[in-house]
């Protein structure tokens, strides 16, 4: 049962990734070029866009893998262990680092909306805190599972 579990997540993980490439393929040269248009007195709007998406998917695909990783460490028995409070953390660091990118991209995002719709200002908001909300829980997770298993090692040394 937990391998099938684990097969579902491990594709989901995959599934969750492939709109994001999508995007990262499709849209933000798209993005990047409608904020170069808007704004054409400012030079480097185009690749700040393409700093603030592309460098904000590279943690988000490293977090992934890092989730790849810790189902993989599920599959192996082998969740109550360093390594998979090294994945959290890792995980953690994405998101707080996915997040700091939008915080320094909002006024990009403000320029933007200024001139077209505002929800695309609302966007990078709701981007922050899911990123922010995902590093917290990581961090809960993380710190929930050094404890189990300092507990465990304790309770291997008293036997």
């Amino acid at each position: 049962m937990r391998k099938v579990t684990t097969l579902f997540l491990k594709i989901a993980v995959f599934i969750i990734g492939l709109p994001v490439l999508a995007l990262c393929i499709f849209l933000v040269p798209h993005m990047a070029n409608f904020a170069a248009k808007l704004y054409p007195n400012i030079a480097l709007m185009k690749y700040l866009v393409f700093i603030v998406m592309y460098g904000a998917a590279v943690p988000f695909y490293f977090a992934l893998y890092q989730a790849f990783n810790l189902l993989r460490y599920i599959d192996e028995n082998a969740a109550f262990s360093e390594l998979s409070v090294k994945a959290l953390k890792n995980i953690k660091c994405c998101a707080i680092t996915i997040s700091g990118l939008y915080v320094l991209g909002l006024p990009l995002f403000r320029f933007i909306a200024k001139e077209v719709d505002p929800p695309i200002g609302l966007m990078g908001l709701i981007i922050i805190f899911a990123s922010l909300v995902i590093a917290v829980f990581a961090a809960i997770l993380q710190r929930l599972l050094q404890e189990a298993i300092n507990i465990k090692s304790e309770n291997d040394l008293t036997v």
